[in-house]
């Protein structure tokens, strides 16, 4: 039986062809994004573990249609419209390269996904994820300066939080794009190792073409911050890794409904400021 999605334009793309049902039932790791590339900017770790791997499985969620993206180039004479048709055939063609089990492009608008009372967001994420069951979920934190992805990461723990406890992942990772997370002080910060494939996560990331040539280096930033992240992780320490994403977590707040999601957040920033506190004054 085919996914019903809500809004018009909405579509689920399979790149093998295999139904819908096996490609739901395969996934084992999902990655929630707002745009077209941001699930290859932050949920890379995801897509590395499932990669050429035939027990796991990615499966990608976009849920806006990417239309106000900034355009240069052979791309700044492109209306919305065609902007939209591009960067959807861009995230299909990442699908192919990555092997992912699958991608649902929800088709909303950024004004309609940060407006809470457009509850077809939430239904269409919960649905999702009822059909899909995944074990591991990627996606943005909730400390990124980006309100569209702030308001995704919100609307799926929403969805998540209304299902049943059996049904919600094992662990829903907050990862970067418009914010590092290596300000988290060290007990706060999952650090993923994605040195491996460099090609295909540089591949992967070149692939969307109307943002690299069209006015934004994602190519060289994404790959850039991950190896600084890498060198720059533990101070006293030889580096172990050549790429590292960072990540909070954010399982907390699926294991426990009545938790704060504005004071859980908080909580990072408080433990950040009091270890820069202390070590000042421990050294002055």
């Amino acid at each position: 039986m085919t996914m019903k999605l809500n809004h018009e334009g909405s579509e689920i793309f399979i790149p093998d062809g295999v139904d819908e049902e096996k490609a739901f039932a395969r996934t084992t790791h999902l990655g929630i994004g707002a745009h077209p590339d941001d699930l290859e900017i932050m949920a890379y770790d995801g897509i590395l573990r499932c990669f050429k791997n035939p027990e796991l499985w990615f499966f990608g969620i976009v849920v806006t249609d990417g239309a106000g993206s900034p355009r240069a180039s052979f791309y700044k004479n492109y209306s919305a419209e065609e902007m939209k048709a591009v960067r959807k055939q861009e995230q299909k063609k990442a699908a192919i390269v990555g092997e992912y089990s699958g991608v649902a492009f929800l088709n909303y608008s950024s004004s309609e996904v940060k407006d809470p009372n457009m509850i077809v967001v939430k239904e269409d994420l919960k649905n999702l994820l009822l059909a899909i069951r995944p074990k591991i979920i990627y996606t943005h934190n909730l400390a990124d300066y980006h309100d569209t992805h702030v308001a995704v990461a919100l609307r799926v723990i929403q969805a998540l939080r209304e299902l049943p406890k059996a049904s919600r992942p094992e662990r829903i990772y907050g990862c970067e794009v418009w914010r590092d997370l290596d300000w988290l002080v060290g007990q706060d910060k999952i650090g993923f190792d994605v040195s491996a494939h460099q090609n295909l996560a540089m591949a992967l990331i070149s692939i969307y073409d109307s943002q690299v040539a069209g006015g934004k280096g994602y190519d060289l930033a994404t790959i850039g911050r991950r190896r600084a992240h890498a060198t720059y992780y533990a101070s006293h320490e030889v580096d172990y890794s050549t790429s590292m994403i960072f990540a909070m977590d954010l399982t907390p707040l699926i294991e426990d409904d009545g938790l704060n999601i504005v004071d859980y957040v908080q909580g990072f920033i408080n433990r950040f400021a009091a270890d820069v506190r202390q070590r000042l004054q421990q050294l002055s």
